[in-house]
């Protein structure tokens, strides 16, 4: 006699293609971002009026243009296990050093490739601190902040270089189908670097070292060198958001990126990135400045204090990742 093993109730029935999809849609952070930007614009739109005009647009998109640049190479740090708050100071001392090289009678070209190789020089800096020397980046970033910051002070006595050459703001001023070039070139690099680490095996060596750096050096990736190229890149790209503000202002602005380190690992960790390392995508990490510059935004708009104004914005983004958060472990 053959005995069969009962089938109780208690068994859960296998989930449904479908229900996985759902349930790892709903965990995916850019979706959570695209939601909450989504809510900010409807409700900005009955707000006030001048929200969904074409010149406040424009001045979003522009003004999001050096963070988004930034945060890109933050965000390939972050997932690294690093990070650089020197960002904002390389950004203000590339400026200045390629405004005054114009001033000298420098082409642009030279000049721009110039003040690229001053931003990827401090990015090398901070990589061999970090990898070489040991120190935390925690420490040496700031000492180099510190650096750059003082170095652009002293090359310009506290003093902006304008009188650029016309030529030299075409690209800062000029708009592509009404959109400005700005955010062109912004959105090419998101999309371009978003692929990059998606699909790139070097790359791909970033997230290895991020979520246990002794299985990546076991596994035979150079770990070592894989982060000090993510330091160059940030330092670089970091540089290329100085240059295209000065294209922009036509200037080169020594003070310019005070505590723009800090909005950069704040979207950087609200698009998914995480300071323990392993995780992040450069999408969620623009889309994490999105929101950001729409909730400044907003509080312009309605004439939101300005000390006010960091209060709110500190607290809306710990709002946000706590939410995705609790989301996360609701669907887990």
């Amino acid at each position: 006699m053959v005995s069969q093993t009962p089938t109780t109730c208690s068994e859960q029935k296998p989930e449904s293609p479908f229900s996985r999809i759902v349930s790892k849609i709903v965990k995916t952070r850019e979706v959570t971002l695209l939601v909450l930007i989504f809510s900010i614009v409807v409700t900005m739109s009955f707000v006030s009026p001048y929200f969904f005009s074409a010149g406040n647009f424009r001045a979003i998109a522009v003004g999001m243009v050096p963070t988004a640049i930034i945060v890109i190479g933050m965000a390939i740090l972050l997932t690294s296990g690093g990070f650089d708050l020197s960002v904002g100071s390389v950004m203000a001392l590339s400026s200045t050093v390629v405004a005054m090289l114009l001033l000298a009678g420098l082409s642009i070209p030279v000049a721009v490739g110039l003040g690229l190789v001053l931003g990827a020089v401090c990015g090398l800096v901070n990589g061999v601190l970090v990898t070489k020397v040991g120190i935390n980046p925690l420490v040496a970033t700031l000492g180099t902040m510190s650096i750059a910051r003082g170095a652009a002070l002293v090359l310009t006595e506290g003093f902006s270089v304008s009188n650029l050459p016309t030529e030299f703001g075409i690209v800062g001023k000029t708009a592509v189908l009404g959109i400005p070039m700005l955010f062109v070139l912004v959105l090419v690099l998101v999309v371009t670097f978003d692929l990059l680490v998606r699909h790139t095996l070097f790359f791909r060596q970033i997230y290895f070292i991020g979520a246990n750096e002794k299985a990546a050096m076991l596994s035979g990736i150079p770990v070592d060198r894989v982060r000090i190229i993510a330091y160059v890149l940030t330092g670089t790209l970091a540089a290329l958001a100085g240059v295209l503000l000065a294209s922009r202002l036509m200037s080169g602005t020594p003070t310019a990126g005070n505590a723009l380190e800090l909005q950069v690992l704040a979207a950087a960790v609200i698009g998914g990135a995480s300071l323990r390392g392993g995780e992040g995508t450069i999408l969620g990490a623009f889309l994490g400045v999105v929101f950001v510059a729409l909730i400044n935004n907003a509080m312009t708009m309605l004439a939101v204090s300005i000390y006010w104004q960091v209060i709110v914005t500190g607290a809306v983004l710990v709002s946000a990742v706590a939410l995705d958060m609790l989301v996360r472990r609701k669907v887990a």
